[in-house]
């Protein structure tokens, strides 16, 4: 019981919370206790926590064992922000800052290490590493050591030499967040774990929303679900680099702030665009599977997968990168049916050892499963880790919350499968969409296709409109795709059927879900956090997650004592950024109660005399402004909301800039042009519009020079 109340104190002091989360406490006893053990928990559950207090309160220092350099280096930045004496060694490191690294640790000044398993390769290593007093060994992502588990790392086969080669071995841990009955045994043979513990916590994430979209336009539901998003972080998936820099390319010329992130690009390139997503300099981050493993980024609000993974482990790991701080966090899978032959073409060219082709194999059907089961989404993912369930429907997927509408497709199924019986099923999805549509080109003459009775039947459509519906169709599995370079639509039993009017075609029109609108004194500590990240040089998740401002925007705390009782506020957090946060909730309910004075005044009300009044209404009708802005209006509708036009909507948030109010000019910013734009101001000065506008790309308009000139040369006023 006393190590228990150590352990919460310690989660109190550095970590600000106070309270374990669910199945923290028993995993923390077991090390504690010097019990070896095995946890699996779902992405966001608080892994860390569970090695990094029992690190604090065992002898000697913890030596965590993880495959992710950039993960290395986010943590030991975020204990080293919350007081805690931690560092790392891998490649990155040079051999004088290793030696450097090594000397410090022997001296006792660090109480956490971490290391990439490939280290344990190098005898020179090895013998430093057994003359430390080593208490602790976490291995963290543990189903790496599974040739078995999604993500199969041969250096973790070291692991097991090495420990026991130690002179007194330490207590071991073994995390993973992903793991099936045979990856788990694997785990703790190949481990050499002894008669461990074993907690599963329970896969379940329930702040995380699941859907799957069949046969989307996906560059169409990805621009329109980016522009109701613009003010969150997320992550797109894609299966191949080739298509990471197209929808890259397409998003960056909308003027969109995204990165991209493949094992095509340099060491260097792929660094920086790391960094800067995790810096929230720029919000949308398109990548293949090597983004995101170990991306200790808390406040991602969306996974997107334009493509199927390959199994059920590395889906739900990725898609797991949403919500860690515990906010909601929404998952959409965009399938489409060339994903399941991609898939094969990549096991196929990847995988030579036929047990293991056929293991990778099974485990795709089950992830195509996942793509077309009616049932809850959730359920099937928790029965896949073999996890218990109630049944039922959980509400908070795509197929459980009944927020799309059932729409009767059956004559225009029928239409399809009609051009697809009479063409002879002999034809790609884009032939039977240009008979359909009517199209003139020259192959449809050419074959004849124009003289079907099918011909122009949807000519109302557009082409992509109509191989829309038809991918849809192949999803739904009235219609297949045969294998090869150029896929041949056939028709299925189910297809056959619908043609006799024997059964009819129902499909689910989703709506997408509205983004929640974040409150004004959530989004002015946001930029708050940003800029105390830039100063630090730390991502801004590690001054505070979104969960916390967000806890502050609602109980918006007048004191310390108040900072104290919100989670994730230790007393180091405390002592350096709450007088900064304090005075921003403060000057911020002025503000408010100020435009509440103002706008409660009758519309056109003259009151003789004063000037004053006169003035403070003036004073916030331009902060009425900057609130609607802050809530995430767009300024053609805050111009509609208030009455005013757009062009005095942003002279207005240039007020306020210049007063020192914090305004998010990047929403009105295309990264495109801002570096350009930028140089013209500084070559012929900002004191006249049209000069400037004459030296930029015809498609530049004022009001982004004028948030330009806002956000990079308007100086706050002084006060007094």
């Amino acid at each position: 019981m006393e190590r228990l109340e150590q352990a919460q104190a310690v989660l109190k002091k550095y970590f600000g919370y106070h309270e374990f989360r669910p199945g923290q406490e028993d995993i923390i006893t077991s090390l504690l206790q010097g019990r070896d053990t095995l946890a699996l928990m779902p992405t966001g559950a608080g892994k860390s926590i569970c090695f990094q207090v029992p690190a604090l309160l065992l002898p000697g220092v913890t030596l965590v064992v993880s495959p992710l350099i950039s993960l290395m280096k986010d943590q030991v930045d975020g204990l080293n922000n919350q007081g805690i004496p931690a560092t790392y060694i891998n490649s990155a490191l040079s051999a004088a800052e290793v030696r450097h690294r090594l000397y410090e640790i022997s001296a006792g000044k660090h109480k956490l290490v971490y290391i990439a398993p490939e280290r344990l390769e190098t005898d020179s290593f090895q013998s430093v590493l057994r003359r430390l007093d080593i208490g602790l060994i976490a291995i963290d992502e543990a189903h790496c050591v599974s040739q078995w588990g999604h993500d199969f790392r041969p250096s973790f086969r070291n692991i097991k030499p090495f420990i026991d080669q130690l002179p007194v071995r330490p207590v071991i841990g073994a995390f993973t967040a992903t793991a099936t009955a045979e990856v788990k045994s694997d785990i703790m043979t190949l481990l050499s774990l002894r008669h461990p513990d074993v907690y599963v916590t329970g896969f379940d994430r329930p702040n995380l929303s699941f859907a799957v979209l069949r046969g989307e336009n996906k560059q169409k539901f990805i621009l329109n679900y980016l522009q109701t998003h613009s003010r969150q972080a997320g992550i797109i998936y894609a299966s191949t680099r080739k298509e990471v820099d197209s929808l890259y390319e397409l998003l960056h010329k909308r003027g969109i702030a995204v990165g991209r992130y493949h094992a095509g690009l340099s060491d260097e390139e792929r660094a920086v665009q790391q960094e800067r997503f995790l810096y929230d300099d720029i919000r949308v981050m398109v990548a293949t599977n090597a983004f995101g493993m170990g991306i200790d980024k808390s406040n991602v609000r969306y996974v997107l997968h334009y493509n199927m993974p390959k199994n059920m482990e590395a889906y739900y790991q990725e898609a797991g990168r949403s919500g860690r701080d515990g906010e909601p966090g929404e998952c959409i899978l965009l399938f489409g049916a060339q994903d399941v032959l991609l898939q094969k073409f990549l096991i196929d060219k990847s995988v030579e050892n036929p047990e293991r082709k056929l293991h990778e194999l099974r485990k795709l059907q089950q992830m195509v499963d996942y793509c077309h089961t009616p049932e809850c989404l959730r359920q099937y993912i928790l029965r896949y880790f073999s996890e218990e369930t109630a049944g039922g429907e959980c509400g908070n997927c795509g197929n459980c919350d009944h927020d799309g509408e059932m729409i009767d497709m059956t004559v225009d199924a029928q239409k399809i499968f009609s051009c697809i019986y009479r063409m002879r099923e002999r034809f790609g999805v884009a032939v039977i969409a240009d008979v359909l549509k009517g199209s003139k080109n020259k192959k449809v003459q050419q074959l004849r296709l124009d003289e079907l009775p099918t011909y122009g039947l949807f000519s109302q459509y557009t082409v992509q409109d109509i191989k829309t519906m038809i991918q849809r169709l192949v999803a739904t599995q009235y219609l297949t795709l045969t294998e090869g370079e150029y896929p041949v639509v056939k028709l299925t039993p189910l297809a056959y059927a619908v043609l006799k009017s024997e059964a009819a075609v129902w499909q689910k029109q989703s709506r997408q879900k509205q983004v929640e609108v974040a409150d004004d004194l959530f989004e002015v500590l946001r930029q708050l956090r940003k800029r105390i990240a830039d100063r630090e040089k730390v991502p801004p998740y590690v001054v505070f997650a979104d969960s916390t401002l967000r806890e502050l925007s609602q109980q918006k705390p007048q004191d310390r004592d108040g900072l104290r009782q919100i989670k994730g506020i230790g007393e180091l957090k405390l002592q350096r950024y709450g007088t900064e946060f304090l005075e921003a909730i403060r000057s911020h309910l002025n503000q408010s109660e100020l435009a509440e004075q103002a706008a409660s005044e009758p519309a056109g009300q003259k009151t003789k005399g004063k000037k004053p009044a006169k003035k403070n209404a003036e004073t916030a009708s331009h902060l009425l402004t900057l609130a609607l802005y802050q809530q995430g209006l767009e300024l053609e509708q805050v111009a509609a909301e208030r009455g005013l036009t757009v062009a005095t909507v942003q002279n207005h948030l240039t007020r306020c800039s210049s007063e020192g109010h914090a305004v998010d000019w990047d929403r009105l910013i295309p990264p495109l042009y801002e570096n350009l734009i930028v140089a013209v101001i500084q070559k012929i000065g900002c004191q006249a519009l049209r000069p400037i506008k004459d030296a930029l790309p015809e498609e530049v308009g004022y009001e982004v020079i004028k948030a330009v000139i806002g956000k990079h040369f308007s100086q706050p006023q002084s006060a007094g």
